[in-house]
């Protein structure tokens, strides 16, 4: 009966929305098709390049890195598109403006373009970071910071400010403001350490990071046109579905250069970018108060999720850093088995739909039976086939996972 009454109310078709912003997509997969060979061009002549190994790189030939830079040249073109056309843009601007030359910055916050702005910064500071990592191989805590700068870059822009809500308002509690101010940031800030993390561990097999994410994104998509039918979150809608076309046309401009056998890598450039997007797009998922789409934004984002879980209990139990690198991580595992990184974009995609399907069509507690059941089944599953114990076949080594850059600048270089 709730999806019947509520199909009245509908205001805009799924085509509408999309044919608004299709230059979005377009756009952010022009930049990246052309910036990404550009860039590759340049880790090459400049030696930044990750060589093969025996152990956590098993590709065939040095490979450049940088193409990190590429996705995010298409999602800035994406969103700069978007910034340049989005609904009611003057109107918008001019309150920005107003805002900040009154001190109102209350106001700002739920400005799309305050919003965008943020977005964008923190995005490029997350990319900047993961670069720093590529080049210099910084230590772990140092990407943490920069993972947190970022993430409050995103609350300061009035993204995820007031995520608590969304678990609080369906039971009844209601928090004083600043209780609930804090208690956001705090989950903000967990939310994209997280998520940066869980992509930048799936970054292990040549297309695998950038076509998962790729599925992800277009899963958020969905969850983002369904809820931009209704019209009832202006500016917010409009900014969700811009960002996942954004994000959607950068990795696809991308993947071509990084499907088997790839000729670059992303890079924590990337791979931490990816990980921002999804972290950005839950945070704009809660602005609804509803647990549904959280909880769907958080089943489409599975693989990452499991693997990840995976990777942390196999090295508590070998007694190792949860940053220590290895190769028994669930695509290692299913590799080893015979599968194929097609394997995974089935079971991203397979994830992404049923996510989508079950928060459109079902109550939250209904969703939630199937969402915590099949959690318990896929680890019982992991378990019995034991791929939650200790790696046996090969030591657990430094605290990288898949690379280790090396700028070779001359050959004593080689033997680092």
């Amino acid at each position: 009966m709730e999806i019947i009454a509520a199909s009245f109310l509908q205001k805009y078709s799924a085509i509408e929305i999309l044919s608004s912003q299709w230059g979005v997509g377009i756009a952010a997969f022009i930049a990246a098709l052309v910036a990404t060979p550009i860039f590759r061009f340049i880790a090459y002549k400049a030696k930044i390049v990750d060589r093969p190994d025996d152990l956590l790189k098993p590709h065939k030939r040095p490979t450049a890195y940088l193409g990190g830079l590429g996705i995010c040249t298409g999602l800035m073109a994406g969103l700069t598109t978007y910034l340049c056309f989005m609904p009611e843009n003057s109107i918008d601007w001019q309150a920005t403006r107003d805002a900040l030359s009154n001190g109102q910055f209350d106001s700002l916050l739920k400005n799309p373009v305050w919003n965008l702005f943020a977005i964008m910064l923190a995005s490029l500071l997350i990319m900047l970071v993961g670069l720093l990592d590529d080049i210099k191989d910084i230590k772990p805590k140092k990407k943490v910071l920069g993972q947190l700068a970022a993430a409050a870059i995103l609350l300061i822009g009035g993204v995820g400010t007031y995520m608590v809500r969304v678990l609080t308002a369906p039971i009844g509690i209601h928090l004083p403001i600043w209780l609930v101010v804090i208690l956001s940031a705090m989950g903000c800030l967990v939310l994209v350490v997280s998520t940066c993390n869980a992509t930048n561990l799936l970054d292990g097999l040549d297309g695998l990071c950038g076509g998962v994410t790729a599925i992800i994104s277009l899963g958020f998509l969905a969850l983002a046109v369904w809820l931009a039918s209704w019209g009832r979150f202006p500016g917010t809608d409009e900014l969700r579905v811009g960002l996942c076309m954004a994000m959607a046309g950068a990795i696809l401009g991308f993947l071509p250069y990084n499907i088997p056998p790839a000729s670059i890598f992303m890079g924590d450039a990337g791979s931490m970018l990816l990980g921002f997007f999804v972290a950005t797009m839950m945070a704009l998922f809660c602005q609804e108060g509803n647990l549904r789409w959280l909880l769907a934004a958080i089943v489409i984002f599975a693989l990452p999720i499991i693997d990840t879980s995976l990777a942390v209990v196999r090295r508590l139990r070998a007694g190792v850093s949860i940053f220590s690198g290895d190769r028994s991580h669930l695509y290692d595992q299913l590799v080893d088995r015979g599968m194929t990184v097609k394997l995974f974009y089935v079971l991203a995609f397979a994830s992404a739909c049923m996510a989508v399907i079950l928060a459109i069509e079902l109550r939250t507690r209904y969703a939630l039976i199937i969402y915590a059941t099949l959690f318990l089944f896929t680890w019982t599953l992991l378990w019995i086939l034991g791929m939650t114990n200790p790696s046996q076949k090969s030591s657990v080594v430094g605290h990288r996972d898949r690379k280790a850059v090396t700028i070779h600048k001359k050959p004593a270089d080689d033997a680092a």
